[in-house]
């Protein structure tokens, strides 16, 4: 039986998107969905949290990163794949969580979508009261 070497994976979620990323030795490209990362994330502050766990661990360009995203918005995307990367940092090398730490790359942010609740617009939100 041949021996399979473990890729690096990381799972990063946030809100309602689950990012699934897998690092390979490379020149630092970002792939999500297919595209490239500027292409997929138009928003220079989406594209920079996106690399924000290689700049703090210093590892930018020294792999790429390939990643299938999905659900949410693209704001919440950038989050999971933020996590993702950093998870999967952590999975090739455990010296860097220090590093993602001090950052807060690897908490995964908690904040979700509050439910509908029945006789409300919204989940806060009431009816409009009319007197008359």
């Amino acid at each position: 039986m041949a021996m399979v070497h473990a890729v690096p994976l990381g799972t990063g979620r946030r809100k309602e998107s689950v990012a699934r990323v897998r690092l390979v030795p490379g020149g630092g490209r970002i792939l999500v969905n297919d595209r490239p990362l500027e292409q997929y994330f138009p928003r220079f502050p989406w594209q920079q949290m996106v690399r924000q766990p290689f700049v703090a661990t210093n590892t930018e360009g020294r792999m790429d990163a390939l990643v299938r995203v999905h659900g949410g918005g693209l704001s919440s995307q950038a989050g999971a794949v933020r996590h993702g990367i950093a998870r999967a940092l952590l999975a090739i090398d455990t010296n860097l969580r220090s590093a993602l730490r001090k950052d807060g790359l690897l908490t995964r942010d908690p904040r979700m979508k509050e439910r509908k609740k029945y006789g409300h617009k919204r989940a806060r939100k009431g009816f409009q009261y009319s007197k008359r």
